[in-house]
């Protein structure tokens, strides 16, 4: 195997990693803006980080290569722009962001522990 190979296999787990944590955020996370953010940083960048690893794979000057790359520049350009355009309609919608202000919560629970 050659070092393109194997930085190109490197790529691909590296970028399936990526889309797992953004699936596991997805789940785990407690409400919709939270979840917008982590499927969309994290599925961007693990998409950007396959298709980068099939370029690899392919080698760097192909027919193949050239189609990758204009879906890596489409995928990069466009997988954000959708997340902002979601979230903004979900805003416009009325669904209000869980927003927990910490400094009051521990002042307040200063307050309860001095009584």
């Amino acid at each position: 195997m050659s070092i393109l190979q194997i930085l190109a296999i490197f790529l691909i787990f590296a970028g399936a990693f990526f889309i797992s944590v953004g699936s596991i955020g997805l789940i785990r996370l407690p409400d919709f803006y939270s979840r917008c953010h982590a499927t969309g940083k994290a599925d961007t960048l693990g998409l950007l980080l396959v298709i980068s690893g099939f370029i690899f794979y392919e080698g760097i000057i192909s027919l193949h290569s050239a189609k990758l790359l204009i879906i890596l520049i489409f995928v990069g350009l466009t997988s954000p722009t959708a997340t902002h355009a979601l979230a903004r309609a979900a805003f416009s919608f009325g669904i209000k962001p869980r927003f927990v202000d910490r400094e009051t919560k521990s002042k307040k629970e200063k307050k309860g522990r001095a009584k």
